[in-house]
Parts: C-alpha cells; structure tokens; sequence
C-alpha cells in the first residue's frame, strides 16, 4: 500500500509557481493583464475574477450536461440521441469574488443534475466557509452581511447568513455529547462572563469551560455550560453529563472555590479531589489590598502556599494575620480562613504534581481569548447561541495557531516564532514527573490505566 506524503509549504509554492510561469509563457493570460492594465477591477461586480470564475463554472455545467445527454453541443447527429439540450436558466450564486450570474444548461427530459453547481446551491462552499470563519472571529451577523457586501459585492440576507452559521449547531452537539476518556487525572474549571437575552431582559451568565488531561498529559476541551441558576443543581448537571459520557474518575479538580461544585463532585466521584486554585485564591485575597502595599502583602503570602506541608501553611497564615499588613488588610485573612479546606489538599503533593494543579492559567489563556472574541457580540438570543460561538471561537483559535505553525515548519527551533497549541492537543509541561507521584499518591486508581 503506498501512502501519500504530505506536501510541504515550499513544494506547494514551487508547483504553483511552475503552473503560473506555463501559463504567462503560454500567452493565456496576455488579454487579462491587458485588461489589468487598462483599469479593470480584479474582484466585485465587473471584475476579473468574477468574470473567469462565471466562465469557469459555464464550461463546467456545460461538460456535465455533455456527459449526461451524450454529445457535443452543435453535434449534426443530435437528433439521434433520446435526450436533448433545451437552452439555458439564469441564476445568481454568492461567491468569494462577488455574485456571479450563470448561464445554466438545461436538457429536455429535465433528468440532468449538475454537481458542480447544484439544484438549489446559492452559495459556492468556500462563501460558507468564510462566513462560518467570520462569526467564529466574533464578527456579528449585520457585521457579516456589511463585510461581505462592501468587499466583494455579495448581498446576502440576514436569514441566509443566520442559516449558515446555524448549520454548525450540530457538529457542537456532536462534541458536547462525544465519549469521552474513563479516568482524566486533572481536570481544570474555569468560566467567562456572557450576556443572554432572558425574556425582556439582558441577564449575566456563566459559562463554564472544564479542560481535562488525560493520561497521556494532553489537554482536551471536554464541554462548555451555561449556568442557569448558581449552585449544587447546576453542578450536579454537569457531574452527570461527564459521567454519562464516560468519565468514570476524576483525580484532581482544580477550580476557583464555585459554591456546590465540591458536593456535586464528591457525590459522583467520591475520592475525587476539589482544589481551590492558588492563583484565584491570590487574586481573591488581594482585592482590597492598596496599590502601594501589594508587593508586602504578596511576599508576606508566598510561605503560605509553597509551605511543606498543612500545618507549616497554617503557621505562616498565622504570621500573616499577626503582621502589620494582616492586621491591615483582615479580609485578605478571612479569604485565606474561607478557603482552607479547598486551599491544603494542594499542599500534600510534591512539587512536580504542585505545578500541574497550582493554577487554572491553561484555561485562564484560553478564556481570554474567547472574551476579546465575545465582547463584540454583546449579548446572544439564547444559551445554545453561546456555546456555539464559544465552541467555534475555540476551533478558530487553534486552526490559527496551526496554519502560523506550518509557516515556520523545517526552520530553525531558534528562529520560530509561532505560538504552540493554546489548549486543545496541548501538552502538560513536565508531565511524565507528575504521573509517576500520581501513580504513588494515587495507585489503585491509576495503575491499570497506564
């Protein structure tokens, strides 16, 4: 079996190259410059490229109708074949260049079906694509059909463009109830700010994003939730919906201390752990703490979350509130008293397993992302409208990053400048260290994973 390799960036380059150079060598392209030259429009209404895309198409529809009625357009013998051709039909498709009004060719027994452009087809596949593209970068609907009719001529109605990016719903249902891994070591909870439409009002909502490593230490996307109402109901929703999916154990759930989602957690996966993440802990903390007393304060805190272990942890929060600036600052205090519980499971893992769990900054990265995309859309009609610009954000984002990767593919690592994978496929830093204390904090639960 022979297996296709994959065609770099440079062969790419050089076949267009070869294709470009044989066709100015070849004198096809002589009258086009021409018309370049003398101030035609490439793109738009009346431009070059719509004008060869419409004869492009024609020939093609023309050779499939050929094929289909079995002889050349003109044939003297035409007469002989049962089925004939019948003129032509107008219709107009939306396309990348512009809206393109095409001669389509008909027979006399109406059986043919064009599959370049079919029955029905408005739109080439590439203007989907676009649009879809569009959206996923936050663009807004009325966003959209002023882009595209400003730059390229193409006027599309608001529910045609709602339509298509509509089309995408069921591939995220596909991803929001896909299987999912029986045991996910660490999983990450974060959550970014949206604004729905409830009724006549515009309301607040949370929608969550859990990101899981999975045994292999790759970070995966396992679903987003909008929260309806705050607390053990929503959370037990979501427990659910991981476990039906698959997810049999949990053993590290970081998160930033959201009320109910401990006693969801441990009603579905009792020896799960719940960690507060350090960092929101941190921020949480230094709410009220002046401008000028930050960097006394922050020092003052670092002993108590790099401590050895609970009780030295205890000692120095002790200290703290004993201090000048804990005395100064007792809700910075209280935060740390509140939080606890959640705050000391961290303390019992050594360093290398500390890093993997000490904060939710993979999922923080990615959340800023998705605001800069959300921000431009200020509300959304309903929570599915959510999720499903939050999942195409997501999908956006990374193919990005990965087309900037394959730019720089067969140069130097030092001469890179790409960014690697944001979430989705990336790799956990140092993660063969932290699955060995795993495996020994963890043994029973993890070994016959490996």
């Amino acid at each position: 079996m022979v297996v296709d390799q994959p065609v770099t960036r440079e062969e790419r380059r050089r076949a267009q190259a070869e294709a470009v150079d044989q066709l100015v060598a070849s004198g096809a392209l002589d009258g086009v410059f021409a018309q370049i030259d003398a101030g035609q429009p490439i793109a738009g209404e009346g431009g070059l490229l719509n004008a060869l895309l419409k004869a492009t198409l024609e020939r093609g529809l023309n050779a499939e109708l050929t094929e289909h009625v079995g002889y050349e357009a003109g044939d003297p013998d035409a007469s002989a074949f049962p089925n004939s051709r019948n003129g032509y039909s107008t219709k107009t498709i939306a396309t990348e260049v512009g809206d393109v009004e095409l001669n389509v060719p008909r027979d006399r027994d109406g059986t043919f079906t064009p599959m370049l452009v079919r029955k029905g087809q408005r739109r080439l596949d590439g203007l989907d694509g676009m649009i879809v593209s569009l959206y996923a970068g936050g663009m807004t609907i009325r966003d959209i059909q002023h882009h595209l009719a400003s730059t390229i001529g193409t006027e599309l109605s608001h529910e045609t463009i709602s339509k298509i990016t509509d089309e995408v719903a069921d591939e995220v249902a596909k991803w929001q109830n896909r299987n999912l891994d029986a045991l996910y070591p660490v999983i990450y909870l974060d959550a970014i700010v949206v604004k729905i439409r409830d009724g006549g009002h515009v309301i607040n909502k949370a929608a969550h994003i859990a990101v899981g490593v999975d045994m292999d230490g790759i970070k995966h996307v396992l679903g987003i939730w909008i929260q309806e109402h705050e607390g053990a109901k929503f959370w037990a929703g979501v427990c659910a919906d991981l476990r039906n999916r698959g997810v049999q154990d949990v053993l590290i759930v970081c998160c930033d201390g959201l009320t109910g989602f401990a006693d969801a957690i441990e009603a579905t996966w009792p020896q799960a752990t719940v960690q507060t993440c350090v960092v929101h802990l941190i921020r949480a903390s230094m709410r009220f703490v002046s401008y000028t007393d930050r960097a006394a304060v922050v020092r003052l805190l670092k002993p108590i979350y790099q401590a050895p272990n609970a009780q030295a942890a205890a000692d120095a929060l002790d200290a703290f509130e004993d201090s000048d600036m804990g005395r100064k600052y007792q809700s910075a205090v209280k935060t740390w008293r509140a939080a606890w519980d959640r705050f000391i499971p961290f303390l019992a893992f050594p360093p290398e397993l500390r890093k993997v769990i000490y904060t939710t900054n993979a999922i923080e990265s990615l959340n800023y992302q998705l605001r800069k995309v959300t921000k431009n859309r200020g509300q959304f009609p309903n929570d599915d409208a959510a999720v499903k610009l939050l999942w195409m954000a997501i999908c956006n984002i990374e193919d990005k990053r990965a087309r900037e990767r394959a730019k720089e593919r067969g140069k130097k690592a030092a001469d890179r400048r790409a960014s690697g994978r944001l979430v989705e496929g990336a790799v956990t830093t140092n993660w063969k260290r932290a699955l060995e204390q795993l495996s020994i904090v963890y043994p029973e639960r993890i070994d016959h994973h490996l």
